[in-house]
């Protein structure tokens, strides 16, 4: 099967390596240093439709399989639906899910779905009902989120009235802005599989969406994730599966929202049940860089089977998976690009973007301990490696239990080199109670 994977980043990477293992022939536009190294890379705008559904033609593409949520949200895969070419993600009408969280709350709201206390605030003319708000507040710790997409990075949660009064006048200039409660509980991202008859859960994970150690500091589009969680007990999953993902899907198909791949929900476990974050239209980053190495499924055929109506059964293995985003200085906020990168005695072929030429800790253990998913990197002419983004690697450790999934990843991590780089120390030490 020729499969393309839209996108650049970790989470392209990992999916052009898990397609690869399945000995499908593998595009990814406009991909990256690491997809080259175990595909071809189609130097394309994710934005530009018309070159991708070419491409397709061009190539004998039999499955396209959308990364990032600025695509879906333009409609890519309905140019691609039109042409007569198969693709894994939802179509305009469904993305909007994720495009505009006021519409995806208000959705929430109509199919009683538990969530957050929510007060939604217009664009330009809700500032001055937003300052109101705020002031009455007292000082209570608020969650505000920018409406549309914000790569991760929209949201801010602080109990400051001026830095609060701040970020939302910024997102008022140009967008709706939703003021949510703050929820004390235990995050998680749950993945399902969908199609219009139905939908599969996969194994959860959980992200870690704060810059610095102990979830302190700004937000970002995520400093690492593991899988899976000792607290998503099947009691919390089949609680979360009865109040959220179920009445969902019967949501989205009485307003005809239904589509063809994954559904994410961002899920709050608090001491009164789970409660609902937001929805994504596609897979997350970096939870695609640590659930996908314990895929036992080929995720070639796995895509290709949801695009073609079925439901296949996910099936993982029983390992640990710590993820470590590696960033470049000044992230989230500002960070330079083109750095030069070393990947220093850590397997000859990590640089080339073969994640499996990390390294093993775990005498005996026959499968890659290490992985390396490189993001927006880039050659220069003499082949050299550079950086291309803020989240530039995540280095994922496997293991039979959460020491050496921890010890495999941070391993990893110290071997890549480059001005700056800085990553948590941190990643699920929290959650596995270390």
């Amino acid at each position: 099967m020729k499969l393309l994977v839209i996108g650049n980043g970790a989470r392209e990477h990992a999916l052009v390596w898990a397609a690869s293992k399945g000995r499908h022939s593998v595009f990814c536009a406009p991909g990256n240093a690491g997809t080259a190294g175990l595909g071809r890379n189609l130097p394309i705008d994710p934005l530009n439709a018309l070159a991708i559904v070419s491409a397709c033609r061009e190539l004998g593409i039999d499955l396209v399989v959308v990364g990032p949520e600025h695509a879906l949200a333009a409609g890519l895969v309905d140019a691609l639906e039109a042409a007569g070419i198969r693709a894994f993600g939802p179509n305009k009408k469904a993305a909007v899910l994720e495009s505009s969280k006021a519409i995806a709350r208000a959705f929430s709201e109509r199919h009683g779905i538990p969530c957050a206390q929510t007060t939604l605030f217009s664009p330009g003319t809700g500032s001055a009902d937003f300052f109101r708000w705020l002031d009455a507040q007292q000082g209570r710790r608020i969650v505000l989120k920018k409406s549309g997409l914000a790569a991760g990075k929209g949201v801010m949660e602080s109990d400051d009235p001026a830095e609060l009064r701040a970020f939302g006048e910024a997102v008022l200039a140009a967008d709706g802005l939703l003021a949510e409660e703050f929820l004390i509980g235990q995050e998680l991202s749950v993945f399902a599989l969908c199609t219009e008859g139905g939908y599969r859960l996969l194994d959860p994970a959980a992200d870690h969406k704060k810059a610095l150690v102990g979830d302190q500091g700004a937000n970002t589009g995520g400093m690492g994730a593991v899988s899976p969680l000792p607290f998503a007990t099947k009691e919390l999953m089949a609680r979360i599966d009865r109040e959220i993902v179920g009445p969902t899907f019967k949501g989205m198909a009485a307003e005809s929202l239904a589509y063809r791949g994954i559904l994410f929900f961002g899920v709050m476990a608090t001491a009164d049940g789970p409660r609902l974050l937001e929805y994504n239209v596609r897979m997350g980053d970096p939870e695609t860089q640590s659930l996908l190495p314990r895929l036992e499924n080929d995720l070639g055929e796995l895509c290709f089977e949801v695009s073609a109506g079925r439901l296949p059964v996910p099936r993982f293995s029983s390992r640990v998976s710590c993820g470590v985003v590696i960033a470049a200085p000044g992230y989230p906020i500002s960070y330079p690009r083109g750095l030069p990168v070393e990947i220093r005695d850590a397997g000859p072929e990590l640089a080339l973007g073969k994640p499996e030429a990390g390294f093993c800790t775990m005498p005996g253990d026959s499968a890659a301990c290490a992985l390396l998913f490189q993001a927006a990197t880039g050659r220069d002419p003499d082949g050299g490696l550079r950086t291309g983004g803020g989240r530039c690697f995540t280095a994922v450790g496997l293991g039979q239990d959460w020491a050496a999934a921890q010890a495999n990843a941070y391993g990893l991590a110290s071997h890549v080199h480059f001005e700056g780089a800085w990553y948590r120390t941190d990643i699920g030490a929290k959650i596995y109670g270390k």
